[in-house]
């Protein structure tokens, strides 16, 4: 199967977004790709109001990304804010595509350094995942990242390939802490691990890093056993990479952590 990763950095303009999702998606699907990754708040970049540019899963922006999945037979996933409880959002995940229809809500808030997301942010309620081609994927985004069971949980459900869209946080380690925890959870659940960041704005001049998570890049896919089969650096990019599902099943047979873990 092969995957794209599209390190983007988005801004506060929703239709702009959107441009960028097309000319990526473009991309990816010249390269043959079955499925494109974007970053968390591909809709919106935080730092913005996120009240003010909301909507539902069936409203125009999500449908617009519908219409670019179509056009190109391509499944893609991208961060969005749909309305939630008590005025806040949701910080969601919309995977759409031919065949496929799904969304996850984060469920993990970033209440940690100094940043507190559940202030604004409603958080969701079960993991998901979704099957493409043979392929069972799990969902998570950005401070998921932290929690292992959630990825055990996907694995259990079936996962082989965890996605984790993330708009990552600077700030002294918290780079080294991100290439730490996406290999460590595929080694968790002894899945193929996709982490897809927001792009480093510092890298096309949009300013330096300020207390909002507005990214780092570092994109990377990770295999089941922890080895980078592709990494980024702080600029947009996009890149394909191959992966094998059976891989997963290899690895579980050396490595068999989910069988052999205990419930406490």
């Amino acid at each position: 199967m092969r995957l794209a990763v599209a390190q983007i950095i988005s801004g506060a303009d929703p239709t702009t977004n959107l441009g960028l999702i097309r000319q990526y998606a473009a991309e990816a699907k010249k390269t043959g790709a079955e499925l494109v990754v974007f970053p968390e708040a591909v809709m919106c970049a935080f730092g913005h109001s996120l009240n003010d540019i909301a909507e539902p899963l069936d409203g125009h922006w999500a449908n617009e990304v519908r219409s670019i999945a179509k056009n190109l037979d391509l499944v893609i996933v991208a961060g969005m804010f749909t309305p939630g409880r008590d005025g806040r959002v949701r910080n969601t995940l919309l995977v759409t595509g031919p065949g496929i229809e799904t969304s996850y809500d984060k469920m993990h808030l970033f209440d940690a350094f100094g940043f507190a997301e559940s202030e604004s942010v409603d958080a969701g309620e079960k993991p998901v995942t979704f099957e493409w081609n043979g392929t069972i994927f799990g969902l998570a985004t950005c401070y998921d990242v932290r929690f292992p069971a959630l990825f055990s949980a996907n694995a259990n459900a079936g996962a082989q390939v965890n996605i984790v869209c993330a708009s990552w946080g600077s700030g002294e380690g918290k780079a080294e802490q991100w290439d730490l925890l996406v290999r460590a959870r595929a080694l968790d659940s002894t899945t193929f691990v996709v982490a897809c960041g927001q792009g480093d704005p510092e890298t096309i001049g949009a300013g330096p890093a300020s207390a909002t998570p507005t990214g780092i890049g570092r994109s990377a896919v990770i295999s089941p056993l922890g080895s980078e089969l592709a990494k980024l650096g702080g600029k947009p990019e996009l890149v394909v990479v191959d992966i094998k599902p059976s891989q997963v099943a290899e690895a579980r047979q050396k490595l068999p952590v989910l069988a052999n873990a205990h419930q406490f």
